[in-house]
């Protein structure tokens, strides 16, 4: 049985040169495999169309005014789904998807879902939500889990192993992946969350805190 400092030296040394020498996983746009269909989905339609919903919930936070009602309350509130949501799909792209992953993600989005019923019970007695914003979070709540469905069905083998309790060891490591992802889909994708997601919402808490230091 290896030590458990010796498994975090070895992990480390692995993340340490996650991107050296190593084939990159190829995503095909163009064939027509399920394996592939899937992949790309995930990747070119799933994770940067998150954003629409994300800057249209916004938009209707800033429409209701949302600094003067529910306040810093719910905006950290919506951080905290953000975080829910961001670490597993960061783990998702940079490490290897196995049982420790797989369980990240699915806690994670059974946290994601009753975080959301938390932050439409404390909107509504706040302010007002309009119908279009409750069918906007129906968006951002479904698309954790889809995220998930589409990770699973890649990786059949790993759910498997999950249910099993895992293979060894490995199976509860942070590890990176063994093809990781071009660094260019990694830097445009961050750019997209960056932009569609992270300021939008540093704007709506900063606007939060300012209007109760003023109040």
């Amino acid at each position: 049985m290896a030590l458990p400092g010796k498994s975090l030296t070895r992990s480390w040394q692995q993340w340490r040169h996650w991107r050296q020498g190593r084939d990159r996983l190829p995503v095909s746009l163009t064939s027509t495999e399920t394996e592939d269909a899937n992949r790309r989905f995930l990747l070119y339609g799933v994770l940067p169309l998150w954003v629409v919903p994300a800057v249209a919930d916004w938009w209707m936070h800033r429409r209701t005014r949302i600094e003067h009602t529910s306040g810093t309350k719910e905006s950290v509130v919506h951080a905290l789904m953000m975080t829910e949501a961001g670490i597993p799909v960061l783990m998702g792209l940079l490490a290897r998807i196995n049982p420790l992953v797989l369980s990240v993600m699915g806690g994670a989005a059974a946290a994601h879902s009753a975080t959301a019923l938390y932050d439409v019970t404390l909107a509504v007695e706040e302010r007002e939500v309009r119908p279009v914003e409750q069918h906007i979070h129906s968006f951002l709540e479904v698309l954790p889990l889809s995220g998930l469905a589409f990770t699973a069905c890649l990786h059949s083998d790993e759910v498997r192993a999950t249910l099993r309790g895992g293979r060894g060891p490995d199976d509860w490591r942070l590890l990176p992946k063994d093809r990781p992802l071009s660094a260019a889909y990694l830097a445009g994708l961050g750019v997209v969350i960056g932009a569609g997601v992270m300021l939008p919402y540093a704007e709506e808490l900063r606007r939060c805190v300012r209007a109760q230091r003023s109040s």
